[in-house]
């Protein structure tokens, strides 16, 4: 399996404009709410038209945006009531996934998993929540392979999205970057361990802080933060 850890951008075009996208919606610098065509897109990320509409239609089908007829695509606005429902679906597909991972490694593939761990890690301490997302990526997209189970990759891949867009939005609130790139590099470290129920542990933990982090801002006001926003 190629180093993704070390791996410039590969794979279609397509794919590449699916993830330059999904970073622009996770980051807010497309705006939940706002109206794009295909043109416009396609100018940002300068891929061509046909991979972007191509990636319009995953980001669709991942809640992302909505392509409206005749309008464009429309970036959707996140939902914190629905964001609950996207955790209960995260933790069944997590555990399974970190569970397999653990079991059927490499071990080439748990130096990876080492190495996310630690990028996971230095991102939380420096208090980078642009590389800790960028780490969070590529820790899930290496379990998600690691774990050989297509059906659950495919699964829990839109979540993932939504978690992190919903996070980028509100972490400012709490301040916990630290705690949240430290629970998940506990679930990255014993995947490399080989620490099937290790792993399994640290899913729960991770998810019962991630429930508790989104249920907390219910008692505040469910919009980005300023300084978040025009990061």
């Amino acid at each position: 399996m190629p180093n993704i850890l070390d791996a410039e951008e590969t794979g279609t075009l397509a794919e590449q404009a699916h993830q330059k996208l999904e970073e622009l919606i996770v980051t807010l610098e497309l705006a939940p709410g706002s109206v794009w065509s295909e043109v416009s897109l396609a100018e940002r990320v300068s891929i061509g038209r046909t991979p972007v509409r191509e990636a319009a239609q995953r980001l669709a089908a991942a809640h992302l945006v909505e392509i409206v007829p005749r309008h464009g695509i429309m970036i959707t606005k996140p939902n914190i009531h629905e964001q609950l429902l996207v955790l209960e679906t995260r933790r069944e597909l997590e555990r399974l996934i970190a569970q397999r991972a653990a079991r059927r490694a490499l071990p080439n593939e748990r130096d990876q998993m080492r190495a996310a761990a630690a990028m996971l890690e230095t991102a939380g301490e420096r208090g980078d929540v642009r590389a800790y997302l960028r780490s969070l990526y590529v820790a899930n997209q290496l379990m998600a392979q690691l774990a050989r189970n297509t059906f659950a990759a495919e699964a829990i891949a839109p979540l993932h999205a939504l978690s992190r867009r919903f996070y980028f939005m509100q972490h400012h609130q709490l301040n916990d970057l630290k705690t949240a790139s430290q629970l998940h590099a506990e679930v990255t470290n014993a995947i490399a361990s080989g620490d099937e129920r290790g792993a399994g542990l640290a899913v729960d933990s991770m998810m019962d802080y991630v429930d508790s982090f989104t249920r907390a801002c219910l008692t505040r006001d469910f919009e980005p933060h300023r300084d978040t926003a025009q990061a």
